[in-house]
């Protein structure tokens, strides 16, 4: 983690990410994405292979074997991978613990996913994520991207390589933001998620894994002789 001005850049880049994540609440445009993509009968997209069985089953089953791959790395460095065991163990444990953040916050909303809305053939009234408490009429539990965060969690590749390996790092981050873009695109075209929800769950994941990085050790003053 390198500083800007005294300020830590992992802060820098986290505050600066939320910016459009904030900025798309604002918008008010979660319902009208929906509505492109739904209808009274419900969405279309909702059980197509490509959204339900690719993008979904799969991503989840790649989730957990990118994970298995971690855990087997602790015990045997994979694809050249020089970081010490203890460090291997602490991407591990960091990747668990930022995979249960969103979770937590599914538990507690009362947001329900579009495809409880009444409108597309549901119960609920739609009811935006931020009015706190505020109950839909539906089955609530549904803010913010679950399945997003399969891939999103997985930012915690880029704060474990960057040092030792940084092409690495680049090239990992990367493909878990085109995940997570991929997963989370599909999940808004079935109406399990708003986009908001799949920007949330990203922003928290790294919020989450900014977090949690290991940071390096300062560098020693110089001392004149």
């Amino acid at each position: 983690m390198t500083r800007a001005h005294g300020v830590p850049r992992d802060l820098v880049v986290t505050l600066v990410a939320l910016l459009p994540v904030l900025a798309w609440d604002i918008s008010g445009l979660d319902l009208p994405v929906e509505r492109l993509l739904g209808t009274a009968a419900g969405f279309g997209w909702r059980s197509h292979w490509l959204t339900s069985i690719v993008l979904h089953q799969g991503g989840r089953a790649l989730a957990w074997i990118v994970f298995g791959l971690l855990v087997v790395n602790v015990l045997r460095p994979l694809a050249g991978c020089s970081l010490p065991r203890a460090e291997r163990l602490r991407w591990v444990l960091v990747t668990l613990a930022v995979l249960a953040v969103v979770p937590v916050f599914k538990d507690i909303s009362a947001t329900s996913c579009p495809w409880s809305l009444a409108e597309f053939g549901g119960s609920a009234a739609y009811v935006p994520h931020w009015q706190l408490g505020l109950r839909d009429g539906g089955p609530g539990g549904c803010f913010p991207s679950g399945h997003a965060t399969s891939a999103a969690a997985y930012f915690t590749g880029w704060f474990a390589l960057r040092t030792r390996h940084p092409l690495a790092a680049r090239r990992w981050l990367a493909l878990a933001l085109l995940l997570t873009l991929l997963f989370g695109a599909g999940q808004v075209l079935r109406g399990a998620h708003y986009v908001s929800h799949v920007l949330w769950a990203a922003w928290l994941c790294w919020a989450a894994a900014a977090l949690t990085a290991p940071r390096p050790a300062p560098a020693a003053a110089y001392a004149a002789p």
